[in-house]
């Protein structure tokens, strides 16, 4: 959908604003989220991933670029509970669970749990896939794989990584 249809829907003011949360949830975020399961994120990603969800809040509310509200004070007039840079925590998690409960022989875990011999090219290393599950759970990746098997207790392990302090 394009911004100007977008625009005439926040400009509408018989449209409620629980209404225009949904449709941003619903033809914004999926756009950005699709396949953000497989990102490596650093912290200024994060960061640019907050950035984009605020200024979708404060476009929806019509919040002019120089006033000054706070994106906390935003965020609690709309009642968002989770951040969307949180949401691609929690998918990459939730990916990482799924991977790791394949069986033991699959490529995708073999790869996921960095099994795999070879070597890498000069220079710094890349931060890793598996870097950012170990530093989201502060756990090495073997026991976060052995956590991972008990489907339940995964699902609240990475509920409680994701949500907003």
């Amino acid at each position: 959908m394009d911004s100007v249809r977008l625009q005439k829907i926040w400009r509408n003011c018989n449209i409620t604003k629980a209404t225009k949360i949904r449709l941003v949830r619903a033809l914004v975020f999926p756009i950005f989220l699709y396949a953000s399961e497989t990102w490596t994120l650093r912290e200024s990603d994060k960061k640019e991933i907050d950035v984009l969800e605020m200024w979708c809040w404060r476009r929806m509310l019509r919040i002019p670029w120089n006033a000054f509200r706070t994106n906390k004070a935003i965020l609690e007039e709309l009642g968002i509970t989770q951040r969307l840079s949180s949401i691609v925590q929690a998918r990459i998690l939730t990916f990482f669970g799924h991977v790791s409960r394949r069986d033991n022989d699959s490529i995708e875990r073999l790869v996921v749990q960095e099994r795999i011999e070879g070597t890498r090219s000069r220079g710094r290393s890349p931060i890793r896939w598996a870097d950012q599950i170990k530093a989201a759970l502060a756990v090495p990746l073997h026991e976060c794989a052995r956590k991972a098997a008990a489907r339940e207790e995964w699902r609240r392990i990475v509920k409680r990584a994701t949500t907003l302090k």
